[in-house]
């Protein structure tokens, strides 16, 4: 599978484009699109999701995405690293930056594997339209202080996508089939961390279901099993820390609940076929 990094902490992209002429690729930064004009299908990890004019995409480091044109599409393209949201000159400030990034890999994660992101209000599509034109503005035109406005704007419009997530989450319906198994990926994705609250008896009473049952309904709804689901997105998020973080593998370990860093490096090996600090050097990149 073909990569693409980003050589900088931010950059801003803006393209018209009537194909797609490359495979799908594995990206190693944050990415958020938002189409301009066009139609068409975007695929997200072997997923795909039909895109019209406003529609916005979110993307985590090493997902795999491509373009499906119908009609000709211009869209915008804002990419980052975690360095570049995650300039601090506090403690206080580090512990927000680390626990909002947190939220973020779960909104991202989430809606690249289960749902299209919709901006349900109108006034909201009206202000990241707006603000995505001024990042426009304010990218190409580089003036003194423009990497700080740069870093507002994004977490203006990050904070208005979280929102709606929010508001979309509050707004399914609670016997839907659909929306419990939503509540229950966004329970793993917020607790990946969590051994505990991972269990399958903790999840059963949780979401009211019989503790015989869970394995089942979720390889239902998801198609796999609910053991490789947790092990595969812990991967991720380790993968994630070894390209986007200056963390050890002891650090990464603790924080996203491997017993110690033994215990990450087996798992590691056993999904990308290398340790972490190969994969970390570049030796070995996961395709």
């Amino acid at each position: 599978m073909k990569q693409k990094t980003l050589h900088q902490p931010f950059e801003v992209y803006v393209a018209d484009m009537d194909c797609w002429n490359e495979r799908p690729l594995i990206y190693h930064f944050f990415e958020i699109v938002w189409i301009m004009n066009g139609t068409g299908t975007r695929e997200t990890n072997r997923n795909r999701f039909p895109y019209r004019p406003g529609s916005l995409f979110l993307f985590t480091p090493l997902d795999c995405r491509g373009f499906d044109v119908g009609t000709h599409t211009r869209f915008c393209s804002i990419r980052f690293s975690e360095v570049f949201l995650s300039e601090y000159k506090t403690e206080q400030d580090k512990e927000r930056v680390t626990a909002w990034l947190k939220q973020l890999e779960t909104i991202f994660a989430h809606h690249n594997r289960f749902e299209e992101l919709l901006i349900r209000n109108e006034g909201d599509c009206k202000m990241i339209s707006s603000l995505i034109a001024h990042l426009i503005t304010e990218y190409n035109q580089r003036q003194a202080g423009h990497e700080e406005n740069l870093r507002h704007l994004v977490t203006l419009i990050l904070n208005v996508i979280t929102r709606n997530v929010h508001d979309g989450r509050a707004t399914d319906s609670p016997g839907s089939k659909e929306a419990l198994i939503n509540r229950v990926l966004l329970h793993i994705q917020r607790h990946i961390a969590n051994p505990d609250k991972l269990r399958v008896d903790y999840l059963a009473e949780q979401f009211s279901l019989s503790p015989n049952y869970v394995g089942e309904y979720f390889r239902k709804y998801t198609g796999e099993s609910l053991q490789s689901y947790i092990a595969s997105s812990r991967i991720k998020l380790v993968a994630q820390r070894l390209t986007q973080s200056s963390l050890t593998i002891g650090e990464i370990a603790a924080e996203l609940g491997y017993t110690d860093e033994s215990h990450l490096s087996r798992q590691f090996r056993k999904h990308h076929g290398t340790s972490p600090t190969a994969f970390r050097k570049g030796l070995v990149i996961a395709a």
